[in-house]
């Protein structure tokens, strides 16, 4: 979806848009961290005819350089994946909450440490995301372009808040376990009851 998008601008070759996809930030939702995944990426956009070959191109003593646009085709995929992804509330499976669903198994004094430790990475992650967006803002790149930074600043302040409220109920117990209390639920609900 991204390297389409990009190619939505104007054709351009593969090391172009993984520097775009760098230099906007957006290697923060696409991950990008290996050069070869956009090469493989484009291997496969270019096998199901999303994309095509613009140009080729070589200057002495360096690789050749291929130009990709995009067709029809993949403008018409693209827009249909974007109005999916817009409209459409999916299950994602995150880690965290597959986390929070066996916190029992730990202590509770460790589960406040390992939360705590959790809000303080919060904190510092949305702080540099956060730098990030109005660096890329007085470098003159328009909100249009950082909203998903937006959103997500805004589901880890959500998260931030959820997570030190869940925190307050433990210390004041609120929320507390035992192994014997955990035998004791888990006989229940074996029972059936």
């Amino acid at each position: 979806m991204a390297l389409l998008a990009m190619l939505t601008e104007q054709p351009m070759h593969t090391y172009r848009m993984h520097e775009l996809i760098k230099q906007r930030g957006k290697n923060t939702v696409v991950n990008v961290a290996q050069r070869n995944s956009v090469y493989q990426t484009i291997e496969r956009l270019l096998r199901v005819g999303l994309i095509h070959v613009e140009q080729t191109t070589q200057t002495e003593g360096r690789p050749e350089r291929v130009i990709y646009g995009i067709t029809q085709e993949g403008r018409d995929t693209l827009h249909t994946w974007l109005a999916e992804m817009l409209t459409t509330p999916v299950n994602e499976y995150p880690a965290f909450p597959a986390a929070l669903a066996f916190v029992m198994v730990l202590s509770p004094a460790k589960v406040q440490r390992e939360l705590a430790a959790r809000c303080d990475a919060l904190s510092q992650s949305l702080t540099v995301s956060q730098q990030a967006t109005e660096a890329l803002m007085k470098q003159g790149l328009p909100r249009l372009f950082l909203i998903e930074d937006e959103y997500k600043q805004a589901m880890q302040r959500a998260e931030l808040t959820w997570v030190q409220s869940l925190l307050d109920d433990m210390q004041h117990g609120r929320i507390d376990w035992n192994e014997a209390w955990l035998k004791d639920v888990a006989a229940t609900f074996e029972g059936g009851t």
